[in-house]
């Protein structure tokens, strides 16, 4: 029996206002896993062109745009259809807005549509600095994900991790075939959705990438971990409510990181604890590391 996302009460009886809530919860639940799926049905047959015209796996192509733009819900998607968070750039000729990224106030490309995005993330990828990848198969998701974080698209430690989650978690390497079609892959898709987390390393940690709906308790669960500790280890709390494509370290953190990174910003949306898990360093000693610095967009914040 389906519930409805409409809300109605009357009387006095508490039963009202806790099934309100209830069905509330159900419908943010249901919009936030549907909103990958949406996404993926909207730009499948986009990113299937843009592999066929330009070599580009147009499983990596959607899990940049899922990344890049929260699924199309990102700032710089919903003011200026840009989904893959390119800067302008000193060749850029078109419309620009500012958001702060990895400095303060930086210039990013603002579109006419979607597919202009798109068509230019392709263009944009075409440059010497990305010729390597165009030397691998179309169909090797892993090699083209670990290729752009080696080529410097993203300085997210992570970022290659993280396509290949997405990738897999919703069976988009599906598209990467010479005949793949949009509507039928998607029928494959919502068949994969009960993928199992698989364990990564980075920093020195292992840990895995969090998929949309997943709690602690879940994770826990799977994994025969006890939840108190696994909430320990990422500096959760009872009101911490995991990200989509968050890391989720199954061991303590370090106390400082490991890279040659020295500094980071504060991103969008983000805060220092979402600085801690990128970089893997427990959030007490991030912020000692870091005293009297806000915990806001734009702020630099230093990592050992």
């Amino acid at each position: 029996m389906g519930v409805s996302c409409k809300k109605s009460c009357s009387g006095k009886n508490l039963i009202f206002p806790i099934l309100i809530f209830l069905i509330g919860f159900i419908c943010q639940t249901e919009i936030k896993a549907d909103v990958y799926e949406d996404y993926i049905s909207l730009f499948s047959q986009l990113a299937i062109e843009q592999q066929e015209e330009f070599g580009i796996p147009a499983s990596v192509t959607l899990a940049q745009g899922i990344l890049e733009s929260s699924a199309g819900r990102s700032r710089l998607a919903t003011k200026g259809n840009n989904h893959f968070g390119i800067k302008c750039h000193k060749d850029w000729k078109g419309s620009s807005m500012r958001q702060d990224d990895d400095a303060p106030n930086e210039c990013f490309r603002v579109y006419h549509s979607p597919e202009e995005s798109y068509r230019d993330h392709s263009l944009f990828l075409k440059r010497d600095r990305y010729k390597p990848l165009f030397e691998l198969d179309p169909t090797d998701y892993k090699g083209w994900a670990l290729g752009l974080k080696k080529c410097g698209y993203a300085t997210d430690p992570n970022y290659a991790d993280r396509l290949i989650t997405i990738i897999e978690r919703y069976g988009l390497f599906t598209f990467d075939s010479p005949l793949g079609d949009a509507d039928e892959t998607v029928m494959f898709i919502k068949s994969t959705l009960g993928a199992t987390h698989r364990v990564r390393k980075t920093n020195g940690l292992h840990y895995i990438v969090a998929l949309p709906d997943d709690t602690y308790e879940s994770i826990a669960k799977e994994l025969g971990m006890n939840v108190k500790k696994l909430m320990k280890y990422n500096d959760a709390d009872k009101n911490t409510i995991i990200k989509p494509w968050e890391e989720i370290y199954l061991e303590e953190k370090n106390d400082m990181a490991t890279g040659e990174q020295e500094t980071a910003m504060i991103g969008e949306g983000e805060t220092m604890r979402d600085l801690a898990q990128r970089y893997g360093i427990k959030l007490k000693k991030l912020k000692s590391i870091n005293k009297s610095v806000k915990s806001t967009p734009g702020t630099v914040v230093k990592l050992k």
